[in-house]
């Protein structure tokens, strides 16, 4: 891999540092060759402290290390993009990122409606809210729902109408995660029994 470290005349190139697992931005530093080698060498995280004017292997002193898993390089060949598995909080504020976030798994829009359903699992007097009347009704109507929806997913697959497929599987995946949540789990639950079985 050939990196520009001369690009801004002093040695140095961002490095953007990721979660190879959530893919959740956890910081940038700088690199310089050395710290690059040395990453390579350790599989520890090293960067090239500004203001130390030295190498720094990111915990050092706290133990909340970097343990790297890959590198690519950008298109210019002047940016980092570093993987890494982090053994506790990268911030030196105790947050899991620099950005006071948290690393957790995130499934985009299914994140946002596990947030919704969790609302309305919290506050189930919302008389307008199906999904509120779900958890009123109890875990065997929301079981109950999973299983229609699950064979009406069956019945499209065996058509040919793509539409009324999608649909359905729509709707057995909504009625799956309110079937999670009243069982008390979430998505990341199920992603960690998918892991381990990998």
């Amino acid at each position: 891999m050939k990196i520009n470290f001369n690009k801004n005349n002093d040695g140095l190139i961002p490095a953007i540092i990721q979660d190879a697992s959530t893919k959740t931005v956890l910081m940038l530093g700088y690199m310089n060759q050395e710290a690059y080698e040395k990453t390579i060498e350790t599989k520890k995280v090293t960067f090239y402290s500004r203001s130390k004017q030295r190498l720094w292997t990111k915990g050092e002193e706290s133990g909340n290390v970097l343990n790297l898993l890959s590198i690519k390089n950008d298109c210019d060949q002047d940016t980092l993009l570093v993987q890494v598995r982090p053994h506790g909080p990268t911030c030196h504020t105790g947050s899991d990122t620099c950005w006071g976030e948290e690393n957790s798994s995130s499934f985009g829009f299914l994140s946002e409606l596990e947030h919704i359903i969790h609302d309305r699992k919290s506050n189930p007097e919302n008389q307008e809210s199906y999904v509120a009347s779900l958890f009123r009704k109890g875990i065997n109507k929301i079981a109950q729902k999973v299983g229609e929806e699950a064979i009406e997913v069956v019945i499209e697959a065996k058509d040919a109408n793509n539409e009324l497929f999608l649909n359905e599987s729509a709707d057995l995946l909504f009625h799956y995660l309110i079937l999670l949540q009243a069982k008390g789990f979430k998505l990341a639950d199920i992603e960690e029994v998918l892991k381990e079985r990998h």
